[in-house]
């Protein structure tokens, strides 16, 4: 990584030619050039991750007094500062989507269905990936805008000049302030959008108690949906965090090449998201 930091350039960008070469003739020659730079991806960001995780345990208690405040930096752009968006988001969604629901299924006669149904859509599905996407438009994009500024402006040369390592410096507060800022904004949208749901609900003169409903709620609920809840949100947090900083300063870029990185950053961590929700639905299906 101090290779690809300092000036070597990172794998994918010694064939950065691919990504500027005109579209070859052939269906088959543009399908295996896409193969190509989707492996090649995976094996830099793959690196990359490795890398960030061997520092985060080898240097963990290492200029503590510095790196924490950084991850307490990152932990509010994530997460504190971000709350008022999710509670508006919260409770647009609680009354589109779970008021909906909550009036569909009382004229059938399947309220008794209400709490599985909540449980299954919002706590497995919906809160979690949704609060992974928008803090990756928010916090994301700004981490491969940064990062990828500093890079092509020397700053990182200069901290390497000075015996820091970026890595320590730059990116493990950013994983760390991002896994816990997802994991505490997901729990809010969670709880915001079941109260504004029932509040539709109620709004819409639905047969159905406070206490019938929480009751549900709480039935439906068991410990691995709680550790799912975590663990998934603590990996989309590292996930979107390892690829937006391998982006932004794993790769040497020019000032104007950071928005087509910051492009390529949030398509890669949408997908990221979107393969670590599939692997969780299908483990939890194996449980």
């Amino acid at each position: 990584m101090e290779e690809h930091v300092s000036g070597t350039p990172a794998p994918a960008s010694r064939f950065s030619f691919l990504l500027q070469a005109p579209l070859p003739r052939s269906y088959t020659n543009f399908i295996g050039r896409k193969f190509f730079l989707f492996f090649l991806t995976i094996q830099g960001i793959g690196a990359f991750a490795l890398i960030t995780m061997g520092v985060m345990v080898r240097k963990l208690r290492t200029a503590r007094s510095v790196t924490m405040p950084l991850a307490f930096q990152e932990l509010a752009r994530s997460g504190v500062r971000l709350v008022p968006m999710f509670v508006f988001v919260s409770l647009v969604l609680g009354l589109v989507v779970i008021g909906e629901t909550v009036s569909w299924a009382s004229k059938v006669g399947a309220t008794r269905f209400l709490g599985p149904v909540m449980v299954l859509v919002v706590v497995r599905e919906l809160g979690p990936l949704v609060t992974a996407l928008l803090v990756l438009s928010r916090s994301g994009t700004a981490n491969v805008i940064e990062l990828g500024t500093a890079r092509a402006l020397g700053e990182v040369e200069a901290l390497e000049a000075l015996g820091i390592d970026p890595v320590h410096y730059l990116v493990v507060p950013r994983v760390i302030g991002m896994a816990v800022g997802i994991f505490a904004l997901a729990v809010y949208f969670i709880i915001g959008s079941l109260v504004s749901g029932y509040l539709w609900a109620f709004l819409q003169n639905v047969p159905l108690r406070p206490g019938d409903y929480f009751n549900q709620l709480a039935q439906s609920l068991t410990w691995l949906d709680f550790a799912t809840l975590a663990l998934k949100s603590a990996f989309f947090g590292v996930a979107i965090a390892v690829i937006t900083c391998y982006h932004g300063l794993a790769q040497p870029l020019r000032l104007d090449e950071i928005s087509r990185a910051t492009v390529r950053a949030v398509a890669q961590s949408v997908v990221a998201c979107v393969l670590i929700d599939a692997l969780f639905i299908i483990l939890y299906l194996a449980v």
